[in-house]
């Protein structure tokens, strides 16, 4: 629930235009580039370090436009001010040295161009990690970053952000930030652990049966929904249940993502 809610701000924030060239950098397996040709923009690009993820990726987007490439956040293999707007959504946190992912961005972002950013919180929900949040409150550590099952909201990452050090970020990197979110603060005990360590895996592994499969992996989006007895369609149901609370006005104290929208100086 909360990467629906995360993709739903980022659409908003970058608000695509079928004439702009976009980048995804870190796309993944290109979700979001598949999102994009979905809505008329058909000269994006993502880039990925992964060649496993490249492969899938470019299974998925055969039929559209967007392009996916092998390189690193770090060292884009793009010109100078060859994009209008670029998408970096759970990236900067994976990588050692922030900061050349961000001034990267920019370099190859035309002036005035748009970076919409996502990052994990500091200050996330006890729910979404007991583990690390009582390993922090009360041994002032967290689990280590591999392996992946074991990590919970820190596995892979070298760092979460806070809001103003996300802002200081960019600003050090060249960007004015325009725009400031803080993303789901309701949500299931264990989240991280149940999605990312045991629900992601099981869906990339292909254990899972054809109808649950079809049900949970995203990129299925444009298929007919589930039927109403499919246990993955009931679980998501519940979630979205769960989700609409944190469509309150309110302010939470804890939150599970930051959202930024930053334009190039």
């Amino acid at each position: 629930m909360a990467f629906r809610r995360r993709v739903r701000t980022v659409l908003e924030l970058l608000a695509a235009q079928p004439d702009e060239r976009i980048l995804d950098a870190g796309c993944g397996h290109g979700f979001y580039l598949r999102l994009l040709a979905d809505l008329g923009c058909q000269r994006s690009v993502g880039v990925e370090c992964r060649a496993a993820w490249l492969e899938q990726g470019r299974a998925e987007l055969a039929d559209s436009g967007p392009q996916l490439v092998r390189g690193d956040v770090c060292r884009l293999p793009c010109a100078d001010g060859s994009f209008d707007k670029a998408i970096l959504s759970e990236v900067i946190e994976h990588v050692a040295d922030d900061h050349a992912a961000l001034t990267e961005t920019r370099r190859v972002l035309r002036p005035g161009g748009v970076a919409v950013i996502t990052v994990p919180h500091a200050n996330y929900p006890l729910l979404w990690d007991p583990i690390n949040k009582f390993l922090e409150r009360v041994f002032g550590t967290h689990l280590p970053r591999e392996p992946l099952w074991l990590g919970g909201i820190y596995a892979d990452h070298y760092r979460l952000y806070t809001p103003d050090g996300l802002v200081d970020r960019l600003h050090s990197a060249g960007f004015r930030v325009t725009d400031v979110r803080k993303l789901t603060h309701y949500c299931v005990p264990f989240a991280h652990h149940l999605y990312y360590g045991l629900g992601k895996s099981l869906l990339l592994s292909g254990w899972l049966p054809r109808s649950l499969r079809g049900a949970a992996d995203r990129f299925r989006y444009r298929d007919p929904p589930a039927g109403a007895a499919n246990p993955i369609a009931l679980a998501i149901r519940g979630l979205r249940a769960i989700d609409r609370a944190n469509d309150r006005g309110t302010e939470f104290r804890t939150y599970l993502n930051i959202a930024v929208r930053a334009v190039r100086t």
